[in-house]
C-alpha cells in the first residue's frame, strides 16, 4: 500500500520555539490514523504544518511523493489535502449554500455541493441558514461538506467530536466512516478515544513533539498497559 502521507524528521513551532521534535509520520492511501496525545504534545501543530498553516523550521512532507513542506496552504490544498478546523470555524453571516460555494471547485469534480446534500441531508434542509444559526452538530457536517469540495485525497481531521453530545458525536462518526469507505484517507486528532478506535486503522501516539507509539488500532486497544502509559487511560 503506498502512502499519501509521509512526513520525515519534521522540526517546527512558534516564534523560534521547538513543538515538532524530528516528527516522522506516514498515512497509507485510504486509510484512517489516529493522531493522539496529551493536551500539548504537538498534534494541531503538526495539523497546521502539514496543512501549509505554519512553515517548519526542516524536514519532509510528502503528499503522494510530492514535497510540500513550507509551501502555502493552497499549494497543499491542489496536492490534495483538506482541513477540518477544530471549532469548525464555518462563515457565520453567510448561509450553508454561500459558504459550500466559497469551497465548490469548477469542472469535473467527484464531490459537488449536490452530492455534499445528498451526503448530509440535513445541511441540505438548511441550505438558506446562516453559519450562526447551526447547531454545532450542523457546523461540523459543514465543515466536513466544505472539505469534500476540495475533493481531498487526505482529510486532516482536528478534533471532530470537540463540543458536540454523544448522539452528534455518533452521526459525526458514521459519516466519517462512510468516507472511508469512499477511500479518503485521513489524519484523525481525538480526544475521544471511543470515536478514534471506532474510526482508525493505525494509532500514532505524540508525547512532547514526537512521535513515541505507531501500530495497529486493535493491539493498542488490547495493551491497556501501554495505552494508561502513553495517554494516561486504563
Amino acid at each position: 500500500m503506498t502512502d499519501v502521507l509521509t512526513v520525515c524528521d519534521l522540526r517546527a513551532g512558534y516564534a523560534g520555539t521547538t513543538v515538532l521534535d524530528g516528527v516522522g509520520l506516514t498515512v497509507p492511501e485510504g486509510a484512517v490514523v489516529a493522531l493522539l496525545g496529551r493536551n500539548g504534545a504537538g498534534k494541531t501543530t503538526l495539523v497546521h504544518t502539514v496543512m501549509g498553516l505554519l512553515k517548519p523550521y526542516s524536514g519532509s512532507i510528502r503528499i503522494g511523493g510530492r514535497e510540500v513542506a513550507g509551501a502555502a496552504a493552497h499549494t497543499v490544498a491542489r496536492a490534495g489535502v483538506a482541513i477540518v478546523p477544530q471549532g469548525r470555524r464555518v462563515f457565520a453571516p453567510l448561509t450553508v449554500a454561500e459558504n459550500l460555494g466559497l469551497a465548490a471547485r469548477r469542472g469535473d469534480r467527484a464531490w459537488t455541493v449536490e452530492r455534499v446534500y445528498e451526503l448530509m441531508p440535513r445541511l441540505a434542509g438548511r441550505r438558506g441558514h446562516r453559519g450562526d444559526q447551526l447547531s454545532g452538530g450542523e457546523q461540523q457536517m459543514l465543515a466536513i461538506g466544505r472539505a469534500l469540495l476540495r475533493d481531498p485525497r487526505l482529510l486532516l481531521l482536528d478534533e471532530p467530536s470537540d463540543g458536540l453530545a454523544p448522539a452528534v458525536v455518533d452521526h459525526v462518526a458514521g459519516l466519517l466512516e462512510r468516507l472511508r469507505g469512499e477511500g479518503i484517507a485521513a489524519l484523525l486528532v481525538e480526544q475521544d478515544l471511543h470515536l478514534a478506535f471506532r474510526l482508525a486503522d493505525e494509532v500514532a501516539v505524540m508525547r512532547k513533539g514526537q512521535i513515541v507509539h505507531r501500530g495497529p488500532t486493535a493491539e493498542f486497544r488490547a495493551d491497556r498497559a501501554r495505552a494508561h502509559s502513553l495517554l494516561g487511560v486504563g
